[in-house]
């Protein structure tokens, strides 16, 4: 088909054939094929290992082991003391006070720390229950720590004292529950 070039200024319109490519323009995109054609991206996808790779035997899953729900039940009261020393370990820190004990199902228990002075205190909390236990430490003035905490997991919570006070330390369970607590002054 032809081509209308535009004229020239100052030259007539003028009806042109097309032109076709030159023999080395031909040339020259064949050989850039051919040579682009052998070319390959490679990386190292760490399956290179030097010398012969021994397939591994197949091993099966270990055994999926769920919690021990017995590990959640509350110890008897004459061994709450030994529960109490494995759950919350010495840290060779001076303790201000320390409690453990048992709570019936929905029954609610107290406790008062003896007066302690100013200062930067680690209320560590721990039990042992079925089911979540609720601390509540207040002072005379203020709700220290307020938790309904997942047995099993210990629990430490850093608090100031501004002025010499006692604690109170109520716990609470739905059902049978060991709770243990420990504050140590930082």
């Amino acid at each position: 088909m032809p081509s209308i070039v535009p004229p020239a200024p100052g030259r007539d319109a003028r009806v042109r054939p097309a032109r076709k490519p030159s023999a080395a323009v031909v040339i020259a995109v064949v050989a850039a094929g051919t040579m682009l054609g052998g070319c390959e991206y490679t990386y190292d996808d760490g399956r290179n290992l030097p010398g012969p790779v021994e397939a591994e035997a197949t091993r099966l899953p270990g055994p999926v082991f769920t919690r021990d729900p017995l590990q959640n039940d509350p110890v008897r009261e004459e061994d709450v003391g030994a529960w109490a020393a494995r759950t919350l370990p010495d840290t060779g820190q001076p303790v201000a006070s320390a409690g453990a004990g048992l709570v019936a199902a929905g029954n609610v228990r107290t406790e008062s720390t003896p007066v302690l002075g100013t200062g930067t205190y680690a209320l560590a909390l721990a039990c042992r229950s079925q089911r979540r236990v609720t601390f509540t430490v207040r002072s005379d003035s203020l709700t220290l720590v307020d938790l309904g905490l997942r047995c099993g997991i210990n629990r430490e919570n850093v608090i100031y004292l501004s002025s010499e006070t006692a604690l109170t330390i109520r716990v609470e369970a739905r059902t049978g529950a060991n709770y243990a607590y420990r504050l140590r002054l930082l």
